[in-house]
C-alpha cells in the first residue's frame, strides 16, 4: 500500500479583510485546511511550518498531527522531511486556501501513479518521494507548471491539476462559496 503524506504549509500571510486581526485570519484559515486534511481517508495529514510560525502550528495541529521544521516555506524542505518519515508519496499545499475541496487534493496525488511530479498552479505540488533530483526548490506561489517543467528532464514529467483559489487580497473572497462544507473558522471571521 502506498504510504502519502498531505502537508499544510504555513505561508506567509500579508492581508486580512478589513476589522480582521491578520494573525486571527491566518491561523483561521490554516486550521480550516488542517481540519480538512485530518478527514482525508487515504493520506496522512501533517504541517510544515518555519520556526517563526512553529507556535502556530502546534496551535492549529491535531492531537498526533506531525509537523515538520522547515528552514525555508518551500517545497523542497517539506518534501524532504516527508521522505525521511517514509513516505512514498508526498503533497504540499498552501495554508491559506481555506475551502479547498478534498477532491482537488485527490486530483493532485492521482498523477503520481504514471508521474513524478504534479502541480496545482499556485496551490500545491505533489511528488513521488524522494523527490525527483531535477525538482527545483520553490515557494508556492511560483509553482506553476511552466516553472517544474523548466528542470524535468521531459515536460512529461510534470502534470497541470486544477487550481484553485487561494485568500491572498480582497478580490479572492468573492471565490468563496457558502455552499461549500468546511471553511469554518474563516467562515466565522468573515461573520458566517
Amino acid at each position: 500500500m502506498v504510504r502519502r503524506v498531505v502537508v499544510a504549509l504555513l505561508v506567509p500571510v500579508t492581508w486580512s479583510p478589513p476589522g480582521v486581526d491578520l494573525e486571527a485570519w491566518r491561523a483561521a484559515m490554516a486550521e480550516d485546511l488542517v481540519d480538512l486534511l485530518a478527514r482525508l481517508a487515504q493520506a496522512t495529514p501533517a504541517i510544515a511550518a518555519t520556526p517563526a510560525d512553529r507556535g502556530l502550528a502546534d496551535e492549529i495541529a491535531w492531537p498526533g498531527t506531525t509537523i515538520y521544521d522547515v528552514a525555508t516555506a518551500t517545497i523542497r524542505p517539506v518534501l524532504e522531511a516527508a521522505a525521511k518519515d517514509g513516505f512514498d508519496q508526498a503533497a504540499v499545499i498552501a495554508a491559506d486556501a481555506p475551502d479547498v475541496p478534498g477532491l482537488v487534493l485527490g486530483k493532485l496525488l492521482r498523477p503520481l501513479e504514471r508521474k513524478p511530479v504534479a502541480v496545482a498552479p499556485g496551490l500545491g505540488v505533489a511528488t513521488q518521494l524522494p523527490p525527483p533530483d531535477w525538482l527545483a526548490d520553490h515557494d508556492l506561489n511560483a509553482a506553476t507548471p511552466m516553472a517544474l517543467r523548466k528542470s524535468a528532464p521531459q515536460p512529461g514529467d510534470v502534470e497541470s491539476t486544477p487550481e484553485w483559489r487561494r485568500l491572498r487580497g480582497p478580490a479572492d473572497l468573492a471565490g468563496l462559496d457558502p455552499a461549500l462544507e468546511g471553511w469554518e473558522n474563516t467562515r466565522a471571521l468573515l461573520g458566517g
